[in-house]
């Protein structure tokens, strides 16, 4: 298969490239698109053969459950069983945006999409693309992260050829995605919303305006359904050793036990001391917002210059880092 390219950000023809997308995804094909979070490998959400199609390009495994993407709150009404106030009051606070909501699923969703489980993962994306592709479209379109199972996330078409080129039917290229991690995901199907996943809305922001969170109970197992994607313990991980550190001197103790032939590259928030013998280092905003939006194309930019050895730099306990935490966490596995 040949994976066709349209562009929305070269040239004045943004408008047909996204009408192009939409006559594929219609007709169950497979399209790669940007949201602000990270590009996602769309497919119709109520038609079971083509979201087959996501997890045969991924090799994804079905336990892993997928988010649908809407144009409209009303849309999202549609998908689920019951829209209560709560689910009201949150979609109008953060949405469009990186916020995704979990609630009991309709009928007419289909048991491909949430690992059988009886729960929807929904939201509206705030990227002007993604929103202009879906309202072309006219349906909900499933899309996880568009990327081979647990390797690392897309933030740029160039990353989704990387990984999905000749599995997949076209890349909508829209650019680089502006918030670079993630959606946050928060459960409403029980009596507190349980934050499942950490992102861009953080869990301080969602309990100042609608009060505390819940928290899973336990880390599902690995072959056990999962309520939200992004539960797996490895994830988000490029093709090498990946390890954390949290000081140059351990650092330095982590680079002198490399073996021959080792490749190393790191990414910290602070510069290259001179005594740090490395194939690569790459200093990354020391801020949430801009680490996130930097941490998956540094990621493959080291995948892409050799490294064989990742070492990643821990970042601060602050809850304000949860989402890059948890994505360093599980690309260490």
């Amino acid at each position: 298969m040949e994976t066709e390219l349209l562009s929305v950000v070269a040239g004045s023809h943004g408008r047909e490239a996204i009408a192009r997308a939409a006559s594929l995804l219609r007709a169950g094909r497979l399209v790669a698109f940007p949201t602000e979070t990270v590009y996602g490998l769309g497919a119709l959400a109520l038609d079971p053969a083509a979201v087959a199609g996501i997890f045969a390009a991924k090799g994804r495994p079905s336990f892993n459950p997928l988010i649908v993407h809407v144009a409209s709150i009303e849309a999202a009404k549609a998908l689920v069983r019951e829209w209560d106030d709560r689910a009201q009051a949150f979609a109008e606070a953060f949405w469009p945006g990186p916020l995704t909501l979990v609630l009991e699923k309709a009928p007419s969703v289909p048991d491909a999409i949430t690992a059988g489980l009886g729960a929807v993962a929904i939201r509206i994306p705030a990227h002007p693309v993604a929103l202009a592709l879906l309202e072309e479209v006219g349906a909900p379109v499933a899309a996880p992260s568009a990327n081979l199972y647990t390797t690392i996330s897309p933030t740029t078409a160039a990353h989704v050829l990387k990984s999905l080129g000749g599995r997949i039917d076209a890349i909508l290229d829209g650019g680089a995605t502006p918030i670079g991690i993630e959606s946050t995901v928060l459960d409403l199907t029980g009596s507190v919303p349980v934050l499942l996943r950490p992102g861009a809305v953080g869990a301080e922001e969602l309990s100042r305006s609608f009060g505390p969170l819940g928290h899973p109970s336990a880390m599902p197992e690995e072959s056990s359904a999962r309520v939200s994607p992004g539960q797996a313990r490895k994830h988000y991980a490029p093709a090498g050793r990946v390890r954390s550190f949290s000081s140059p001197e351990s650092l330095g103790g982590l680079l002198a036990g490399l073996g021959p032939g080792a490749r190393a590259g790191v990414i910290a928030r602070s510069a290259r001391p001179e005594w740090a013998s490395v194939a690569a280092w790459l200093q990354l905003p020391d801020d949430p917002a801009g680490f996130a939006r930097q941490l998956y194309g540094a990621l493959h930019a080291l995948e892409d210059a050799g490294a064989t050895d990742f070492f990643l730099e821990e970042v601060p306990a602050s809850a304000a880092w949860d989402g890059v935490r948890d994505r360093l966490s599980r690309a260490a596995g």
